[in-house]
């Protein structure tokens, strides 16, 4: 039960966190933005964060599924 609950804050906060990027990009490229161009500050720390939340929803995940 725990396991389900975290797994669904962990997912919740997965689904922001890749929302907040995908707004970031967009309006970039949109109004004629760099396409290419490197990470920083904030952007580069909500990058980090979904790659540890993505890989904190797996391991759940695993979990859930053995137990």
């Amino acid at each position: 039960m725990i396991f389900k609950i975290i797994q669904g804050i962990v997912a919740i906060i997965l689904i922001t966190l890749i929302l907040m990027q995908s707004q970031e990009g967009l309006s970039g490229s949109l109004w004629g933005g760099e396409s290419y161009r490197t990470k920083r500050g904030l952007e580069k720390t909500i990058v980090y964060a979904t790659a540890f939340f993505g890989a904190l929803f797996l391991i759940l995940s695993i979990i859930a599924n053995i137990r």
